[in-house]
């Protein structure tokens, strides 16, 4: 039997090479966009990522061409690239010029130094009144309040300072954001009135008595928080580690910790309960400060009964912020969570009177719908893309790319976006490569979530879209960056030449 087999096996080989034709191999030519697709193909199938799932596409804004795509039409948790929503929906709705304003004024009456009666902080959701364009100094704003009182010759305000915040609604906190965060400054509570990001700025610094605390104060130096300093400091080169946490609903911060004594200063920023009460306090302890009496106390309008008449009232001081064009910066290269959801409310405020996420979803939704996509297959519920009920698909995300690019205010949204190897969110990445000031995209990052969309150019010149979006991956998120790094590396290497 095995004799017949092989003879059998012999026989048809025999068979087979006589009635084959004689073909003649050719290499099939595959185009540079051909390759280009392959070599995508090859990075997104990284095993690595087997039990995740990415979401991509890249455009041609030249030709309009998609270069690649993958699951470009599922839902994908964003993160921070939801803030590409709101400062480009803030950009096209309010223009780059747009300014906020905000007033100090009263329904009192001034004579012989003493304003008698309540000064009120008309808010208008302005996230600027901060140290950060003004060199770090947080009180500047209020110190210029005291100044243009005293200029008018007040000296005792006989009454209250009263935060109106009612320009927002009363919600705090997105929907589906971790109420783990509450102490963290990426959550800081946002309202009207926002003074300092809605952070106290906490340092800590060594001693050199071992078993002793470590010394820690704040800035602004408030007594509306208080601090509960449970640091020891330890010999050198022990375990380090300092954490905070502010009791919920209140105002009670704990420090706690290990500060071995060979190690630097500690700096953090920790998130307040009520912000506006928080800006009253402050303001009031900066005007006694700057040698002005306040006999009332600081309060939020919601707790007292006499609103105020802003038709007939005196404007004792104001102050109008930067830029929208500057804004949107502080927002997309250093990812301020605070500073997007600011803005998202303001839309709504200026278009309906009530700044919150509803009326601002009815600003930003026909924008994105006269830019192709179908948002009733989307979900925003924050500004800023802190929560996990984000969902939105890359070819979203590319469509509201190109709308930018072919509107009018392409060039304040290209610049506000981190540069590649020089600043921003992306300062760290792609250096020394060709994507080395050349990509122009904001990141995203939360649990199990990297994403990455923006703008690059290939050597001959030609601009592409690009969104990249891992979702529920379980290796290190480095891991995902590299693909990314790569694949901006490579686009930014492109050429269409043969």
């Amino acid at each position: 039997m095995k004799t017949i087999v092989v003879l059998f096996g012999a026989i048809f080989f025999a068979a087979g090479c006589a009635t084959a034709p004689s073909v003649k191999e050719t290499a099939i030519p595959f185009s540079p966009v051909e390759r280009l697709r392959s070599e995508l193909t090859a990075k997104f199938d990284d095993p690595n990522f087997f039990n995740a799932n990415w979401g991509v596409v890249i455009q041609s804004l030249t030709t309009g061409e998609i270069i690649y795509q993958r699951n470009e039409n599922k839902c994908f948790m964003p993160a921070s690239n939801m803030k590409l929503f709101t400062t480009s929906a803030a950009l096209t709705s309010l223009t780059p010029d747009f300014h906020y304003y905000t007033m100090l004024a009263t329904n009192g009456t001034i004579s012989s130094g003493i304003l008698h009666g309540d000064v009120f902080l008309k808010g208008s959701g302005d996230p600027t009144i901060s140290g950060r364009y003004n060199g770090g100094n947080v009180l500047e704003t209020f110190d210029e309040w005291a100044d243009s009182l005293k200029a008018k010759g007040i000296t005792t305000i006989d009454g209250n300072v009263i935060g109106d915040d009612n320009c927002f609604d009363e919600d705090f906190y997105g929907d589906g954001w971790d109420a783990n965060y509450e102490t963290d400054w990426y959550a800081a509570q946002y309202g009207g009135i926002m003074f300092n990001d809605n952070c106290v700025d906490m340092t800590v610094t060594p001693s050199d008595s071992l078993g002793k605390p470590a010394s820690v104060t704040w800035n602004p130096a408030t007594n509306y928080i208080t601090v509960i300093n449970e640091t020891v400091m330890v010999p050198p080169d022990s375990d380090y580690y300092i954490s905070f946490y502010r009791e919920r609903g209140t105002n009670r911060v704990h420090v706690r910790g290990n500060f071995p004594t060979n190690k630097p200063v500690w700096h953090e920023s920790i998130a307040i309960d009520n912000p506006t009460l928080y800006a009253m306090t402050v303001l009031k302890e900066e005007f006694e400060r700057r040698g002005i009496n306040v006999t009332g106390a600081p309060q939020d309008i919601d707790d007292v009964d006499a609103q105020p008449k802003y038709d007939s009232a005196v404007r004792l001081a104001s102050y109008t912020s930067p830029a929208l064009s500057q804004i949107v910066k502080s927002i997309n290269k250093p990812s301020q969570n605070l500073f997007a959801e600011q803005l998202f409310r303001t839309m709504g405020m200026i278009y309906y009177g009530k700044g919150g996420m509803t009326t601002g979803r009815y600003v930003v939704n026909p924008i994105f719908t006269s830019w192709g996509m179908d948002t009733t297959r989307m979900k925003i519920v924050d500004g800023c893309g802190l929560s996990r009920l984000d969902l939105v698909s890359p070819s979203n995300i590319v469509a509201l790319l190109t709308g930018m690019y072919h509107g009018k205010y392409f060039q304040p949204f290209y610049e506000s976006l981190p540069i590649a190897g020089v600043d921003g969110s992306l300062r760290n990445r792609m250096k020394g490569t060709k994507a080395e000031n050349n990509v122009h995209a904001k990141t995203g990052f939360i649990g199990y979530v990297r994403s990455l969309s923006g703008y690059v150019t290939s050597l001959d010149g030609e601009m592409f879209a690009f969104s990249m979006m891992a979702n529920h991956y379980t290796v290190p998120t480095m891991m995902a960056e590299k693909i990314q790094n790569d694949v901006c590396v490579r686009l930014a290497s492109f050429s269409r030449k043969p």
